[in-house]
């Protein structure tokens, strides 16, 4: 297993950690790595779930590393080690909109974020929560656990993950203020979860003095270390003796033993010997306390563990080794924890060369990407798996998998060489099972690519122009038409292939009509036809479009609504092997969602565009003595309407109240947000608040709604008669103010918690005056921020773009700086804009 690291000291004596960036720097790395670590640990066992961990921020813009990964075998994750942040994943999304994602089950994950489906096609829920302290993103915490089909993810998990993710960014923060470079360089570090003791044999134990970090060995465990190893002895001579993340799991049991709650726990570490021989250390975290004070940890008292061998087999009962069938265990690091006597007979190899390495090191066949995919879909779904191997061309071997908590149970039973099955028409046969096992895999694989595609595909035209592109190659295709579901009648959307003029008959064709495009649809079975003279049998009055050929009739059907029907076309007869069947299928239904999602674009973006034209004032109050100009820019066309407003209110004491917020995220559920809080904050400012107040009630009832969504707002109360002001600012970017000589610079408000956290958090206030001919300019984070960048830079730009605009007029002034945005921007985002100018001639 890949792991970079090491075991040795930790702060004040304390164990050590595997650590951060890639390699050891010392104490500043460990803390990363033990921030991190601790921060998933916590996240997935507070939602209840198997497994996690935290992307950060790497030294590439706009590249997130995956750099602890929690209750998961590493190298069988490695494809998604990297997360760009443009992807259309989970994870990328929440990194770029500072909105949490949480996904109940595999048909929400599919209908939001299909490419993490087709990659990882398993049922199971994950929740992913952004990492920010402030204006500052550092990656993406999350959690994995087993699916709750129709049934949200409740509030309580969602305040768990959000809790966990600001706890983890201001832990970061603190140690990016004292010079820790908050980064992820390298591998992830792989963590155990706690496990559930089991009644384990003897050999040894320790008791680990947490106030002094020295550790008692007892005869047991010194037979094992070997000659030359003391009693008592320090924590580091030990630690010396495990691997990186072994070393952390000894010290998180420390941690969470002596932690505020006091919590026990079991972890099972790997401990090598100086023969090189490995034994389990099964490490009982039930510390018990003393009066020392504070110890390495954070809290006094011993630590205790005993000894199990794993190299001589003594783990077992007898009764698991009498059993006819090889038996192998794994936790969920992928090493091998136990083996029976028939798993030695029957691969050939010892206990020892085998117990306690990884799964890879000691079964290399399971390196195959067909058998990798096995082990994933165990790990993730929590469901048994069964498939045929062949170890290294040897005799054939039926495995089935059983995930539990703890990790997997492998049984091994030796079968007679498969008979490959007989090739269907058209399909090339082949005597090696293995082979057709590779080919079988390769088709399970083919909806990644369409999955992919669709999702990037908006109208229904371009989903069609993807089914083209993508699944008429895969299968040999030529032909291929859509029907689309409308009042009871097919609707022919798209075709291909087919001779000018020849499905015309069929557009508009009623539910009734016995062909079947129709049949197909209305039944949800799939009709499959290997050649023309199948297909002229069963619908004898059908036109042909040629003598030749087979055909395809797959129903569209998404959620359990119809959508319509696809047809594809093969020049040439062609048998469908069950294979190909269900994949097909499959990919009907992805089709499906992606027509269906395209059919609700065009009446939704019209809702979501209403809904925000509506909410967006359409004029602002003329006052003496003030002008303010207002605009708002979508990043793009279509659904992704953002949550960005701003607002200029009246307040009936003769002041005026400038407002700009940002909800995070896109869509209708934003803007039905930001609607509330623009509404929350007129009243309150109507009702004469103070500025504080304002903010404090805007927070509460953003928390009551709980609509899964935090937002950050300016709110600045100008008297226009002396240009005095009082300003909050919750979570939003510093306003700039341009002076009447022509100079523009941050206006430094003090800050609070961005609003929707925490119901207790309060908004200091900061008094400021506008001098005649003064601006401000209130902005949304869309003006400044660029993929790379930090946003200081990006409040620099912006500030020195401000004080060149000179005299122009105040409209004229914001077109110029959101044109100039813009067109410096690589992806578009949302922009809001509030200026507020004094008269030179006034007061």
């Amino acid at each position: 297993m890949t792991s970079h690291g090491t075991s040795g000291p930790g702060p004040a004596g304390g164990t050590g950690s595997p650590s951060g960036n890639g390699a050891d720097n010392g104490p500043a790395s460990r803390a990363l790595t033990w921030a991190l670590a601790e921060a998933a640990l916590a996240a997935v066992e507070g939602v209840g779930g198997y497994a996690g961990g935290v992307y950060l921020r790497s030294g590439t813009p706009g590249l997130l590393r995956l750099a602890v990964l929690v209750g998961l075998p590493g190298p069988l994750f490695r494809p998604w080690w990297r997360m760009h942040a443009n992807r259309p994943f989970p994870v990328a999304e929440v990194h770029r909109s500072g909105q949490s994602v949480h996904l109940a089950d595999v048909e929400e994950a599919m209908r939001r974020f299909p490419q993490l489906v087709a990659s990882l096609p398993f049922p199971f829920a994950s929740l992913y929560a952004p990492v920010v302290a402030g204006r500052e993103r550092f990656g993406v915490l999350v959690a994995l656990r087993a699916p709750s089909p129709g049934v949200p993810v409740d509030a309580r998990d969602r305040s768990r993950m959000t809790g966990g993710a600001l706890r983890l960014g201001e832990a970061l923060a603190d140690l990016a203020r004292q010079g820790t470079e908050v980064e992820w360089l390298g591998d992830p570090v792989c963590v155990q979860l706690p496990t559930g003791s089991g009644s384990p044999v003897r050999f040894g134990s320790f008791a680990w003095d947490l106030d002094t970090g020295t550790v008692t060995l007892d005869e047991g465990l010194l037979a094992v270390l070997g000659a030359g190893v003391p009693s008592p002895c320090s924590i580091e001579v030990l630690t010396s003796f495990l691997d990186p993340e072994d070393g952390y799991a000894l010290w998180a049991a420390a941690r969470q033993a002596t932690g505020a709650d006091g919590r026990p726990s079991v972890r099972r570490i790997r401990l090598r010997g100086p023969d090189g021989g490995l034994h389990l250390l099964e490490v009982s975290a039930r510390a018990r306390r003393t009066a020392a004070g504070a110890g390495a940890t954070g809290g006094g008292g011993r630590l205790e563990g005993t000894l199990v061998d794993l190299g001589t087999g003594l783990i077992g009962s007898d009764a698991t080794d009498r059993l006819p069938r090889a038996i192998l265990a794994v936790d969920r690091l992928g090493r091998v924890t136990y083996l029976n006597e028939q798993t030695e007979h029957l691969l050939g190899r010892p206990r020892g060369a085998l117990a306690g390495r990884p799964l890879w090191e000691a079964l290399p066949w399971f390196g195959h990407p067909f058998h990798e995919e096995q082990l994933r879909a165990a790990l993730l779904s929590g469901e048994p798996v069964r498939f045929l191997a062949r170890p290294e061309r040897g005799r054939w071997l039926s495995v089935s998998l059983h995930p539990g908590r703890d990790g997997v149970t492998m049984v091994l039973v030796p079968e007679e060489d498969p008979t490959p099955p007989a090739p269907a028409a058209g399909e090339r046969a082949t005597g090696d099972v293995l082979s057709a096992a590779g080919d079988r895999a390769a088709a399970l694989y083919r909806p990644v690519a369409l999955a992919i595609a669709l999702s990037e595909a908006v109208t229904a035209r371009q989903v069609s122009a993807v089914v083209t592109e993508e699944l008429l190659p895969a299968f040999g295709g030529r032909q291929l038409a859509i029907y689309l579901l409308s009042d009871r009648r097919l609707y022919l959307a798209w075709e291909t292939g087919f001779p000018p003029g020849f499905l015309e008959p069929f557009d508009g064709v009623a539910l009734d009509a016995q062909v079947p495009g129709v049949e197909t649809l209305t039944t949800g079975r799939p009709l499959f036809f290997e050649s023309m003279e199948q297909l002229g049998l069963a619908y004898p009055d059908l036109p042909m479009d040629t003598h030749s050929g087979a055909r395809a009739f797959l129903p569209l059907i998404a959620s359990g609504r119809p959508v319509g029907s696809c047809i594809l076309g093969f020049d040439a007869p062609r048998g469908f092997s069950p294979e190909e069947r269900t994949v097909l299928t499959a990919l009907a239904g992805l089709i499906a969602q992606a027509l269906e999602r395209a059919q609700r674009y065009d009446t939704e973006s019209a809702v979501a565009r209403g809904l925000q034209d509506a909410l967006l004032p359409h004029r602002l109050p003329v006052r003496e003595g003030v002008e303010t100009v207002g605009r708002y820019l979508p990043g793009t066309q279509g659904m992704d309407v953002g949550g960005d407003w701003y607002d200029v209110i009246e307040t009936g004491q003769g002041w005026l109240a400038l407002v700009i917020g940002d909800v995070q995220g896109h869509g209708v559920a934003a803007a039905a947000t930001m609607g509330q809080l623009r509404s929350a904050v007129r009243a309150f400012a109507l009702g004469g608040h103070r500025p504080q107040d304002v903010m404090r009630g805007t927070n509460r009832l953003l928390i009551d709604l709980d609509p899964g969504q935090f937002a950050s707002c300016c709110y600045v109360l100008l008297d226009p008669e002396t240009g005095d002001a009082r300003a909050v600012r919750a979570g939003h970017p510093q306003p700039l103010l341009r002076m009447p000589d022509g100079t523009a610079q941050p206006v430094e408000l003090a800050g609070g918690m961005v609003l929707g956290v925490d119901v207790r958090a309060s908004y200091p206030v900061t008094r400021l005056r506008l001098a005649p001919g003064a601006v401000l300019a209130l902005f949304t984070d869309g003006l400044v921020e660029r993929p790379g960048q930090d946003i200081d830079e990006g409040i620099e730009r912006l500030g020195r773009a401000f004080a060149a605009t000179g005299a122009l007029p105040l409209a004229e002034t914001a077109d110029r700086l959101i044109r100039e945005a813009r067109a410096a921007a690589s992806r578009p985002d949302d922009i809001a804009l509030l200026l507020a100018a004094r008269w030179a001639d006034s007061g």
